[in-house]
């Protein structure tokens, strides 16, 4: 593995505080570096503030959020030209991705294709790291760069899982070389939510390997961790950095903050608390930046660890406190069960365990977003949970996506999309489900108010706008049906 470049320390870019990051950038202000949400960023329209930071010489990463590499199919060939474009456009020395599925079903299972909407975890067993080894090469021969892969806060168990997190992140680094992006805010929330040991899993984990490190925000109520990276960075974060920083100097440490932006000076003195960390690390001479690799860890099958509580990973996640128990009463039997590629005889390995994992995952994010039983072995409690928590993630980002529905509908936004989401899978990302919000109250007749109807079905007509016919005679009738329909 070649040496990995040295980062120093860095904060997240998002254009709400691109002014601040700018003050904050270079020798007078300590930022070394920043990352940016690579689908947020268009090569040919490159916000002015990245690329003053790009001229003052301050590293861009593009850190991408929609691969899916931990998911059963190959990566898409349009979505790792689109990442490798941003990263040609950026000059950045590294992309990063995660170690998650985000979308299932499809050619691969004869089913529906679904969108999660976010990150979900993929079952630590032999079947999904032979899968996920073979994604990760295939990305890393089209990237210009370096890939490295985050580590998610998970708020399911998969049941029958073969390995630990660490063991898991161990095989993957030494089948494919992959650098690890080691997110110490996700360590922790699994640590409250899950019973996972932080400093276990660091243990087992190749060090060696580390690219750089996510240091989070996020709160605790009612014992469940919220990693909501819309809060200052707590204590107990920190120590998980310092956990770290004991074994390994990492190249690179950044400050993520999504929402709730804080003053500026709140944000360098977070910053100055990073560096602190490192800086005692560095002085009681615990910190390696040794390039020998680690001895791998042993390998046995991993269970669940009993807890009391569950949180929603990502900004802005639902949780409330959910059952240790993992029931199967009246749940639906899995569509398969995952096991390990190496038990499939005649050199067809990889296709199996493709769909093995593509069934297992499409029946999981079936029950999550469309309603269907819960797959054997997974708590009802627990999915419960994650199924509220993308809905509300998903209403977040179409809030976002298009800011004028929440003005237009006003306090009702979210309980009325929070309710059509559970009923209506994604299928077509944010700006279709955006459209298919508005239709779905429209047509249905549940906005009461003639002010607020008009004003939403004037806003569907100009969004809805000329669009490139499908080739589908039947979609283009609909979708002339419901054009007329909303005009009366």
């Amino acid at each position: 593995m070649e040496r990995i470049r040295q980062l120093g320390t860095g904060i997240g870019w998002r254009p709400e505080i691109a002014d601040a990051v700018e003050r904050m950038a270079g020798s007078a202000g300590g930022v070394d570096w920043v990352e940016v949400v690579a689908e947020n960023v268009c090569p040919g329209h490159i916000p002015e503030s990245l690329l003053r930071l790009r001229e003052r010489g301050v590293t861009v990463v593009p850190h991408g959020v929609s691969l899916g590499l931990g998911g059963a199919d190959r990566p898409d060939e349009e979505r790792l030209r689109n990442l490798a474009e941003r990263a040609q456009a950026l000059g950045a020395p590294l992309v990063t991705e995660h170690i998650a599925f985000v979308r299932a079903g499809g050619a691969l299972t004869a089913s529906p294709l679904l969108e999660a909407g976010h990150l979900l975890p993929v079952p630590r067993t032999r079947d999904a790291l032979d899968v996920l080894c073979e994604n990760v090469r295939i990305a890393q021969d089209a990237l210009p760069v370096p890939l490295a892969l985050e580590n998610i806060a998970a708020l399911i168990n998969w049941p029958g899982e073969e390995m630990t997190e660490g063991q898991f992140l161990y095989d993957l680094v030494d089948r494919t070389g992959v650098r690890l992006l080691i997110d110490v805010a996700n360590l922790h929330t699994n640590h409250v939510n899950r019973g996972e040991d932080p400093a276990k899993a660091l243990d087992e984990l190749p060090v060696e390997a580390i690219a750089y490190v996510h240091v989070a925000g996020g709160f605790e109520r009612d014992g469940v961790w919220h990693d909501s990276h819309a809060h200052p960075v707590p204590p107990q974060v920190l120590d998980v950095l310092a956990e770290l920083a004991s074994r390994v100097s990492p190249p690179g440490v950044l400050l993520e903050r999504d929402e709730n932006f804080p003053e500026p000076a709140e944000l360098e003195r977070e910053l100055d608390a990073i560096r602190g960390v490192l800086k005692t690390a560095g002085d009681q001479g615990g910190a390696s930046t040794s390039d020998e690799p680690a001895t791998a860890p042993t390998t046995t099958p991993a269970t669940a660890p009993a807890t009391s509580a569950e949180s929603g990973s990502g900004s802005g996640s639902a949780a409330t406190p959910a059952t240790s128990t993992q029931s199967a009463a009246g749940s639906a039997p899995a569509a398969e069960p995952v096991t390990s590629a190496e038990e499939v005889p005649g050199g067809e390995s990889e296709p199996v365990a493709r769909q093995r994992l593509g069934l297992a995952q499409a029946a999981l994010l079936s029950a999550l977003v469309a309603g269907t039983p819960v797959p054997e072995g997974f708590d009802r409690v627990r999915l419960g949970v994650q199924s509220r928590a993308l809905a509300a993630k998903r209403a977040d980002v179409v809030g976002k996506v298009a800011p004028e529905l929440p003005v237009i509908l006003g306090t009702s936004y979210r309980p009325a999309f929070v309710a059509y989401a559970q009923g209506h899978p994604m299928t077509d990302g944010y700006r279709r489900d955006a459209l298919s919000f508005a239709e779905h109250l429209l047509l249905g007749d549940r906005v009461e108010d003639a002010g607020t109807r008009r004003a939403l079905r004037a806003w569907w007509l100009e969004r809805s706008g000329p669009a490139p016919l499908s080739r589908r005679p039947t979609a283009r009738l609909a979708r002339a049906t419901r054009r007329v329909l909303l005009r009366r």
